[in-house]
């Protein structure tokens, strides 16, 4: 294998959204075939957000500390999301805050808002509501100009739309709640991560606890605040009729959408397509919403 063979081999793993055994051994192949030829940081740092992706988490530490150990900043950013959720099945709060706090000291937004939520929970440090809100506060303006859909707007302003909901300014927050929906949105149609979904999920839970669901008026995304309970939902794409249904069983509802069957509304989120092109991508085509 060379250089650009593998390179082709990234490329067209990366465009498919089906697929098989085969091609995804193909990709990792490439990948540490790369990561062995080039030895850089980036490519390992690619293979383990891979892994992260698909919830392999002890192969997605392995690549990012190898990453870390070339002093490659954003593999501390992994490693402190690894260590503050425990996804290899133990928490250490202490590697979490060493990590972000040696990213926040360089500016970066992300572990700044993950430093603060550590405040905000006593979570190494002791707990203060006050300095997570000072924190939440100083980063608003430092992100409230960023066009980039990987930008942490919607982190940052799903955060301060909670302390203006404690502050009782209510309408201020549904402003926050809406634009981060809409940035957000946007981000998913390139990346359906899952931690981005559940950003999705919980901000269309919060702001549905401050306004009013209109059903005269609602998107793709708000089907999140639908299929909680039991609805039948149609919409429109490309002149043709498609169906959703959520149907109580147990403490949640399992979803249909024309005819397959999901878990549950992450799971619908995340799998459901149209001819192989998931919905998230192309969610801004839909039209006709009725419930």
């Amino acid at each position: 294998m060379s250089i650009e063979e593998a390179e082709d081999i990234v490329r067209a793993f990366e465009n498919n959204n089906n697929a098989t055994e085969e091609e995804v051994f193909m990709f990792t192949e490439a990948m540490n075939f790369l990561i062995e030829e080039r030895h850089s940081p980036g490519d390992m740092l690619y293979l383990g957000g891979y892994y992260y992706g698909i919830k392999n988490f002890d192969l997605a530490l392995k690549y990012y500390e190898m990453a870390a150990s070339y002093d490659y900043d954003p593999a501390y950013e992994c490693l402190g999301y690894i260590w503050y959720y425990g996804r290899t099945g133990k928490r250490d709060f202490k590697k979490a805050f060493e990590y972000f706090s040696k990213l926040m000291e360089k500016g970066d937004l992300v572990a700044t808002y993950k430093i603060a939520d550590m405040y905000k929970n006593g979570y190494y440090v002791e707990q203060n509501q006050e300095k997570y809100e000072e924190i939440v506060e100083d980063l608003y303006p430092r992100v409230k100009g960023l066009k980039n859909v990987f930008d942490p707007v919607p982190e940052v302003y799903t955060r301060l739309a909670r302390i203006r909901k404690s502050q009782g300014r209510s309408e201020d927050a549904v402003n926050l709640y809406l634009y981060a929906k809409d940035f957000l949105a946007q981000r998913i149609m390139y990346n359906a991560f899952f931690g981005n979904l559940n950003i999705m999920k919980w901000l269309i839970d919060d702001l549905y606890e401050l306004i009013d669901f209109d059903e005269d008026y609602f998107d793709f995304y708000d089907l999140y605040y639908l299929l909680k309970s039991p609805h039948k939902i149609s919409f429109i794409y490309n002149d043709s009729f498609h169906s959703v249904e959520s149907v109580q069983e147990g403490d949640e509802c399992s979803v249909c959408f024309d005819g397959k069957w999901f878990h549950s509304r992450d799971d619908f989120f995340k799998d459901a397509s149209i001819d192989g092109t998931r919905l998230t991508k192309i969610y801004r085509e839909f039209y006709g919403f009725e419930v």
